[in-house]
């Protein structure tokens, strides 16, 4: 699988990750030794175990949202890497306010695996439509 394709796949199965908490099928297109760059104060995360908390805490409601949706608006690969650009939804819990921002993120995917993972969204945006 080339790497637009496992990005895609994995953009795709997020919603019923998040909806049936099943995340087999799409953590077995993530390396075991993935690094998530996430930046910020968390800095990176290493390994699948870290890819699965990440998930498991969305599902379980602790990143303080629900009905949280992805959908790609543009796509560019380039041999190993792939690149969206896509359009997040959802609301927050406590509030029942919802927000739609952009965001960027991009792979590095090897032997049909993500191995390198960068993500940025419009916080600003976010935080304003939160109003906060």
């Amino acid at each position: 699988m080339i790497a637009g394709e496992v990005h895609r796949r994995v953009v795709e199965l997020y919603p019923q990750v998040l909806a049936t908490g099943r995340m087999d099928e799409a953590l077995a297109l993530v390396d075991p030794g993935v690094i998530d760059h996430r930046g910020g104060t968390e800095g990176d995360h290493h390994g699948l175990e870290a890819w699965r908390e990440k998930w498991e805490r969305a599902i379980l409601g602790e990143t303080g949202f629900h009905d949280v949706s992805v959908e790609i608006e543009r796509n560019v690969s380039d041999g190993e890497l792939s690149s969206n650009v896509y359009l997040s939804r959802g609301t927050h819990t406590a509030t029942g306010r919802t927000y739609e921002v952009r965001g960027m993120d991009m792979v590095r995917v090897r032997d049909g695996r993500i191995v390198e993972h960068w993500a940025i969204s419009d916080a600003v945006a976010m935080r304003h439509q939160l109003g906060q």
